[in-house]
């Protein structure tokens, strides 16, 4: 259960949404069958050793929301109380979010990231707004709003969610405690905007990892998530700290060490997230191996990722000087905890 109430979200998330969050993708078993625990609790230990204070718990597979309550609650007891765990609200329907928010609740998770289904097609913002303040009545987490043009609302505003439009959620939803800003992605106009409207009301997040470090140079900025940055090692929640704290030259200094790796990483994930609106979270899960993570299987339907990327990301992480694994890319479907 989460450590405030409903209505103090927002001062809770002021205080303790502080840092970088990871993202998690669950493991499963080599016949895909159930949850590799294993592999989960690896994943978490690390995430926790390389210093990142939140994970996102990732549903964006194929994945139950029954089964998202058992892995929220292996996380759970892997992380106790060294890092918040994010429920991703990414199931089919808003009926599905809900009844699976209510599920993640109970198993651990300490907030929430809003997604929107690929079959919610709005014309309209207030069809936007029912959908929206429908999940955030139905729990008593904090939720993270998450404009980003992968939804589409592009049809209803060219910057997806307004100004006009967040303002009225803020005003009617008291648990939405913070701003996923990527507006107009990938250039920075939405993070600027939030963060010039709304930065006194709610935590606003800028969760590109290649834009926050330049822009605390002219922003205040305490957290940053959720995204793939773990791959990377211990760079980004170290990078991002000297920065909050004022040390920004130095946290350059660590930007531009590890731009191989990012360079790759663009240019991997330039292939497939722009032109279908979806992440390959194969690749992530693959890029995490690279970094000591399980690794694994991932359940039908799932992206593949192709050889010469595989090679591309992780020369891009040698030539970082980040930690890599030796092991061969053919062990990576196997894991570093088989069940």
């Amino acid at each position: 259960m989460a450590s405030y109430q409903r209505h103090d979200a927002r001062a809770w998330a002021r205080e303790h949404l502080v840092g970088c969050s990871a993202v998690t993708i669950p493991s499963f078993s080599a016949d895909c069958k159930r949850l590799n625990e294993r592999g989960i609790r690896h994943d978490i230990e690390l995430t926790k050793k390389l210093g990142f204070r939140y994970t996102l718990l990732c549903s964006e597979v194929a994945i139950t929301a029954e089964e998202n309550a058992q892995f929220t609650a292996l996380a759970r007891d892997t992380a106790g109380g060294q890092l918040g765990l994010f429920f991703h609200a990414a199931f089919g329907t808003l009926a599905d979010n809900i009844e699976a928010v209510k599920l993640a609740e109970k198993a651990g998770a300490d907030l929430v990231l809003l997604s929107y289904p690929s079959n919610f097609w709005p014309t309209s913002e207030q069809e936007i707004y029912d959908y929206t303040k429908a999940f955030c009545d139905a729990t008593d987490l904090g939720v993270m709003l998450f404009p980003i043009p992968t939804w589409g609302f592009e049809r209803v505003h060219p910057a997806g969610m307004s100004v006009e439009l967040v303002r009225r959620l803020l005003a009617d939803c008291p648990n939405i405690v913070a701003i996923k800003s990527e507006q107009g992605f990938p250039l920075p106009a939405g993070i600027c905007e939030m963060y010039h409207h709304f930065r006194e009301e709610v935590v606003i997040s800028c969760p590109i990892e290649a834009d926050a470090i330049p822009l605390m140079s002219l922003m205040k900025l305490q957290f940053s998530g959720t995204s793939n940055t773990q791959w990377m090692g211990d760079y980004y929640p170290r990078a991002f700290e000297l920065a909050r704290r004022g040390r920004w030259e130095e946290a350059m200094q660590l930007y531009w060490k590890v731009n191989p790796a990012r360079q790759a990483n663009t240019a991997a994930s330039a292939a497939s997230a722009p032109a279908i609106g979806a992440l390959n979270r194969t690749q992530w899960k693959y890029q995490d191996w690279l970094a000591g993570f399980n690794g694994g299987p991932l359940r039908a339907p799932t992206l593949r990722i192709p050889d010469r990327f595989m090679k591309s990301l992780r020369q891009g992480l040698v030539a970082s000087g980040c930690e890599v694994t030796s092991d061969p890319d053919s062990a990576f479907m196997t894991g570093r905890h088989p069940c």
